[in-house]
């Protein structure tokens, strides 16, 4: 009997399997990708199937067209770098108490109004803060144990509120905020999972829409698919430039427009300091009547790994180009007016933009297909393989717009990012946490308050809720007279 079957099993061996479905080879063919089938043979039947779904879900003439326009865009002279024009940043010192209010009470006329919507850049992992969930749930140990989700949602709905009691119709008026939050394949389930069990953290469900980016083959140098197994096309995510693609094949640019909005907050998750939503970014934003906006610190230190703003060219777009990409004598190059950096204005990836703009930027990076090639290991059949990835960025966007403006906010105060685990010696939760438990702290002596604390002040603090306030207004009621010992949550 167990001859027999292992005659059998030999038998069904040396049966040829069926050839790959021709219509499906010959396109592959026609895109120099007919390799994906090379172990067609050597794989069981619902291998095969897995291989030719996997072949069928790439939209593939869009996939070449990248492929062809990215690798062929390698090499080409890019115009002189130029420091950005002082005329088109707001400095910190530059602006006077007058013009903070009127951006102010702008910004939040028009978000009364419903002309702002706030997206969300949350696709990847907290796999360097040694987590595999989505960035946006994790907790970075404030005395409250809030996820950036919450502190960010908790904004949203300050600002509402500021925004309807800044109108005749008070809170009855109140209007709520889109939030368009860009997941990837990697993340999509878990965020929605983490909404729905945090009931949205007081946002109403309908005012949040979830969309994903997209990913793309990883290739060769010489643009063939690199096979993560026999059956699947290895694959990374789109990059965070990702998002325009994803707006456009998501037709959330229509959904924006059908929704009365006009101007669009496009901003990072890593960062527990951000200040969703602006009023005065998105009044200064409107005052300049530019496409494209960003909100911009200066570069701490010339090595410091950040990307910064430039112009190409004399009278060209202003673009970001990224800190491995700028020479190092160029990085320290000092303006003899200023005394400062010549390149001095980091990207810290809060930008706005006008909706129409978005339409263009989306549309234009589309036609164009030029990505970014990141060179990085690969998952392959043949172990780790040195290949590409195809990314695009949030400030691919910039490139196109016919006016952009800076706007310079304080480091302390709108900038802390959560990219490294404990331990790493910048950007860590334990770093985010501080800065924030410092700032809060200002605010409550701003405010009339007072401290005490059993540890030394520089680390520790008080964080106030953002339900109680949005950037330090509206605290004198709590905190006049009043002693809180740190750490502690300020809440209603």
């Amino acid at each position: 009997m167990k001859e027999m079957v292992v005659g059998s099993e030999a038998g069904r061996r040396a049966t040829p399997p069926p050839p790959p479905p021709q219509a499906l080879l010959e396109r592959l063919k026609d895109y120099g990708q007919e390799d994906a089938f090379a172990l067609w043979d050597e794989i069981l039947p619902e291998e095969r199937d897995l291989v030719v779904k996997d072949i069928e879900s790439l939209d593939l003439p869009r996939v070449d067209r990248i492929i062809r326009c990215s690798l062929g865009s390698q090499g080409h002279p890019l115009p002189a770098i130029e420091p950005v024009p002082e005329a088109t940043v707001s400095t910190v010192e530059e602006r006077t108490p007058e013009e903070r209010e009127r951006w102010w009470k702008r910004g939040l006329k028009a978000i009364s109004e419903g002309k702002l919507a706030v997206v969300l850049l949350s696709g990847g992992q907290g796999t360097r803060l040694g987590s595999s969930d989505p960035k946006g749930c994790f907790n970075i140990g404030l005395p409250s144990g809030k996820s950036l989700f919450q502190l960010q949602a908790e904004r949203i709905l300050c600002v509402q509120r500021l925004a309807a009691q800044s109108t005749d119709a008070g809170s009855a008026g109140t209007v709520p905020i889109h939030w368009y939050i860009m997941t990837s394949p990697f993340t999509d389930e878990a965020t929605r999972k983490f909404f729905e069990s945090h009931k949205y953290f007081g946002l109403e469900a309908d005012q949040v829409t979830f969309f994903q980016q997209g990913t793309l083959p990883c290739v060769s140098r010489d643009g063939r698919f690199i096979m993560e197994t026999p059956y699947k096309v290895a694959k990374a995510s789109d990059g965070n430039g990702g998002l325009y693609a994803a707006l456009r094949s998501s037709r959330l640019l229509e959904d924006m427009a059908m929704r009365g909005v006009k101007y669009v907050d496009v901003y990072g998750v890593d960062n527990a300091l951000v200040r969703v939503a602006d009023p005065p970014f998105l009044g200064y934003f409107i005052d300049k009547g530019v496409t494209a906006a960003a909100k911009v610190v200066r570069k701490a230190y010339p090595q410091e790994k950040v990307g910064v703003f430039v112009q190409r060219g004399r009278g060209g777009p202003l673009t970001v180009i990224e800190y491995g990409e700028m020479d190092p004598s160029m990085a320290s190059e000092i303006n003899q007016t200023t005394g400062r950096l010549r390149f001095c204005w980091s990207n810290i990836c809060l930008h706005m933009f006008t909706l129409d703009f978005l339409n263009q930027v989306a549309n234009g990076l589309e036609k164009d297909s030029i990505y970014h090639l990141a060179e990085k290991k690969i998952p392959s059949i043949h172990g780790c393989t040195i290949g590409l990835k195809l990314e695009q960025f949030i400030f691919d966007a910039f490139a196109y717009a016919p006016s952009t403006a800076l706007f310079e906010v304080v480091r302390e105060e709108e900038f802390a990012p959560v990219k490294n685990a404990n331990g790493a010696s910048y950007d860590t939760p334990d770093s985010a946490r501080l800065m924030l438990l410092r700032l809060h702290s200002r605010w409550v002596v701003a405010a009339g308050g007072f401290l005490t604390h059993s540890v030394p002040l520089y680390l520790t603090g008080v964080e106030i809720s953002p339900l109680c306030s949005y950037a330090g207004e509206n605290l004198e009621a709590i905190c006049r007279g009043r002693t809180f010992h740190a750490p502690c949550e300020i809440a209603f």
